[in-house]
């Protein structure tokens, strides 16, 4: 399978180890040539910006130029006006960073990258200057010019030499995203395989899509990828976010009603048969499914004379199966014009995005700041060892523990990662030494130190090109360029070099200590906070009664989805059911579609569903473990009495489908709806 591949495919390790080693030594000479302060930061520049895909380099090149913008521009107002309170300027520094890494969580983005450098810079920049405050502004412009050739060259050769674009992986993912969603749909429709595995499946695609996301973020960025594409992989996006609630809410309405109402209704039977069949068909799916879309139009104008109850869930079966052709033919039109190049303004489209999912993202605000207060202590604690020892190389310990703190606080257990980190830190100690007191010594030209060079960081960069190994790798190209210090002279000492090399790895010591006490949790925490915080967003979209946030609504959760599924071994068996059946979403989009439906009800009726809105809110911000109280559904029994009395037929028809859908996800195994008697309203009293 290899060997079919074009050769620039089968090699693509290689390739960018060489343009990366390529790029960061253009940036090296340039540096030399025009007698930057500290050429070195130009080369590790580009092992830190560099990405196999070139726009994922030009993003992450854009946001390290902005970030460090800002750090330079704050080192130079701060330390100048507090370099002669020592401790002050030190608590400064360590609430700036622990500012900017809180806002790069919350913001969660390949954007957050922008706040997370513009802390840590302060202190690469900031600490090594106290000495000499007079030329801070120098230190800081050197700085940023350092890196912007640095980012200059990586971005240059990305570009330009054997080039690999955004756009073709994200739409290589999507079309497998889509064939195992239509693979799925399939299944569901005609009720194969195991529920076990339609589960797996559901939260295998779950987790696709946000790393998809992830990947996405970066192709408005690629030079490569023009306009039309980066539109039409946005509208395709929308379309993914939906598809998922909405084969599961098909294969609850086909459990609802069971082999024995299917088979009372033989042409629905066959109209689903026809849409398994029209939904894998790639031939079939390039027609516009209008055929498919007139069988659903007429089945829900047949459905006179059945029991009320099977009425309700058919047509809420029916509307479902409506919005999967809808999506399924949009995206195979968007998929076609995005290969022929065809205007995507120009396509037309059945389901509309104000219908889908908005890209919203879950944003934790105890986790961020946590994280920014143990990064800001572990800055602290390394400043007073530094200050009390007077220790003349201590400022590579608290710039070491920015570092350390800001780049690892997104992951669940971030002081496992730190370790490793200090562990590879050594090893490229260990090089450095090498390279520094045996073989840079004995070389004279530049020619002979890009030789000396190559086999080092040509492997560094082979590490980078792997998912896998990218940690390693770019801890390993970072942290030797930065302790190599090439210059155009030689001046290496023993003692600084030990001195400096003590601090670098304590910084990441105390780094690692604090960030395990203030971090003390794992995946098994989050995912209940995740979990604990889907509730209380249920319960947000229980109390209001506004309208426009269906989008919103569906984006976060859908987000916080993909979240859960990453963690999906750590959560409770009673969690796990309702994330493989994407309950929670499910009931918020139903509860959404009620609070709609419930302004053109009678106003008695009205009453009735928000008694039972308020109810339900009251639930779910009490849930912990604990299944729902069972009284609820006496709850949603009284509010189905009232809709099924009023005289609005379409509000009505609306309604109902949103109160048995709640019904439905909260109690699947409770008996038959029966109708209770109206329940007085506090407000009636």
């Amino acid at each position: 399978m290899r060997a079919e591949e074009p050769f620039l495919v089968r090699h693509a390790d290689l390739i960018f180890a060489l343009k990366t080693f390529a790029a960061s030594m253009l940036a090296l000479v340039i540096a030399l040539a025009i007698d930057l302060p500290r050429p070195y930061w130009a080369m590790a520049t580009v092992y830190i910006t560099s990405q196999p895909l070139a726009g994922a380099t030009s993003s992450k090149a854009f946001f390290r130029v902005i970030g460090t913008l800002v750090g330079a521009s704050v080192t130079v107002a701060m330390v100048p006006n507090l370099v002669n309170a020592p401790e002050l300027l030190c608590l400064a520094i360590a609430l700036w960073v622990g500012l900017c890494l809180y806002l790069s969580l919350l913001d969660g983005t390949p954007r957050s990258y922008v706040f997370m450098l513009g802390g840590y810079t302060v202190a690469l920049i900031g600490f090594p200057s106290v000495a000499e405050p007079g030329s801070i502004f120098d230190v800081a412009l050197a700085r940023v010019e350092e890196i912007s050739l640095g980012i200059i060259c990586a971005s240059l050769v990305s570009t330009v030499v054997f080039p690999r674009s955004v756009a073709p992986a994200v739409g290589g993912r999507i079309r497998s995203w889509l064939s195992d969603a239509r693979r799925l749909s399939r299944d569901v429709l005609l009720d194969r395989g195991t529920g076990e595995t339609r589960r797996a499946q559901r939260l295998r695609l779950a987790t696709d899509i946000v790393e998809i996301d992830t990947l996405a973020t970066h192709v408005a960025y690629d030079r490569l990828a023009d306009a039309g594409t980066v539109r039409g992989l946005g509208e395709v996006r929308l379309r993914m976010l939906m598809l998922l609630p909405i084969i599961t809410s098909i294969e609850d309405r086909l459990a609802a009603l069971g082999e024995a109402a299917l088979r009372r209704q033989p042409e629905l039977q066959r109209l689903i048969g026809d849409i398994a069949a029209w939904i894998v068909d790639e031939d079939r799916q390039r027609q516009s499914g209008e055929q498919i879309r007139t069988a659903i139009a007429e089945r829900q104008s047949a459905l006179d004379g059945i029991a009320p109850r099977e009425r309700i869930i058919t047509i809420s079966l029916l509307l479902r199966l409506r919005e999967l052709v809808d999506i399924s033919a949009d995206c195979r039109v968007l998929g076609d014009a995005i290969t022929a190049g065809r205007d995507i303004s120009s396509v037309q489209l059945a389901f509309h995005p104000e219908s889908g999912a908005a890209p919203v993202r879950h944003r934790d605000h105890g986790m961020a700041l946590w994280s920014a207060v143990g990064a800001a202590v572990a800055i602290l604690i390394c400043c007073g060892l530094w200050i009390a020892t007077g220790w003349a190389d201590g400022a590579s310990a608290p710039m070491m523990a920015a570092v350390a703190c800001s780049f690892f606080a997104a992951q669940d257990e971030p002081a496992r990662s730190i370790r490793a980190f200090g562990l590879f830190s050594l090893f490229a100690i260990v090089i450095v030494a090498i390279y520094q007191f045996a073989l840079v010594p004995g070389i004279s030209h530049v020619e002979v130190l890009i030789a000396a060079l190559a086999p080092t960081f040509l492997l560094y960069g082979f590490l980078i090109a792997r998912p896998k190994t990218a940690p390693i790798g770019m801890a390993l190209a970072a942290n030797t360029a930065t302790l190599l210090a090439l210059q155009s002279t030689y001046s290496a000492d023993f003692a600084s070099f030990a001195n400096t090399s003590v601090a670098f790895f304590l910084g990441v010591v105390i780094a690692e200590i604090v960030t395990r006490i203030a971090r003390g949790v794992g995946a098994e925490w989050i995912a209940k906070r995740l979990m604990t915080s889907s509730w209380q967003t249920l319960a947000v979209a229980a109390e209001r009664r506004g309208h426009g946030d269906r989008a919103q609504f569906a984006g976060l959760m859908l987000h916080r989805l993909g979240l859960l599924v990453q963690r999906i071994a750590f959560i409770s068996e009673s969690d796990r059911r309702d994330a493989d059946s994407l309950v929670q979403l499910r009931i918020g989009l139903n509860i959404i579609d009620l609070r709609r439906a419930r302004y053109g009800l009678a106003a008695v009726t009205v009453r009735a569903i928000d008694d039972m809105l308020d109810d339900l809110a009251a639930a779910f911000r009490a849930r912990a473990d604990q299944a729902m109280p069972a009284e609820l559904v006496s709850c949603i029994d009284t509010a189905l009495t009232a809709v099924v009395k009023d005289p609005n037929e379409r509000a009505r028809d609306d309604a109902l489908l949103g109160l048995v859908g709640i019904r439905r996800c909260l109690f699947p195994d409770a008996p038959a709806y029966r109708s209770q008697p109206r329940r007085v309203s506090p407000h009636e009293i």
